[in-house]
């Protein structure tokens, strides 16, 4: 007994790509220790360079540069990790948009970062004043372990 074919409308729908969702910008004041997704328009507040070595790997040269910039929005900062051309965005002063950034844990405290899965866009100079005196990464967490009984 032969399957039914769907109608063609219905090919098509099922070929076609899913739709693109609005991207739900949050507050830098929600962030949770362990969380990913995160899109935050923030401001650069500082950027200091943590590491910068270049080495010789076949014929191309390979640079590893990683910057601890501190960014932050109305509510509070956190510090974010930026890696390699991601440092050249993060220039103090500037505004930038984090698409799909993640919480990474770092001596106990949270640290912004956006992997190869996520975007950092510099975009037009936003309103608010940075919240300086609320920084999230100074806030230590411990793991522990619960029992359910």
């Amino acid at each position: 007994m032969a399957t039914p074919t769907p109608p063609p409308s219905e090919q098509q729908q099922s070929n076609a790509k899913p739709a693109l969702r609005k991207p739900e910008f949050k507050k830098v004041d929600q962030l949770k220790p362990g969380t990913t997704g995160h899109t935050l328009v923030v401001k650069v507040v500082s950027s200091n360079t943590v590491l910068a070595k270049g080495r010789s790997v076949s014929q191309h040269l390979r640079h590893t540069r990683i910057a601890e910039c501190l960014v932050g929005d109305e509510t509070a900062t956190i510090v974010f990790t930026a890696r390699n051309e991601q440092v050249d965005l993060m220039q103090p002063g500037a505004t930038v948009i984090l698409r799909n950034a993640k919480i990474d844990m770092f001596k106990g405290s949270m640290r912004l970062a956006v992997d190869k899965w996520g975007r950092v866009e510099v975009t037009e100079p936003a309103k608010f004043v940075v919240k300086e005196d609320n920084n999230l990464s100074l806030v230590e967490y411990e793991l522990v372990n619960v029992v359910e009984e």
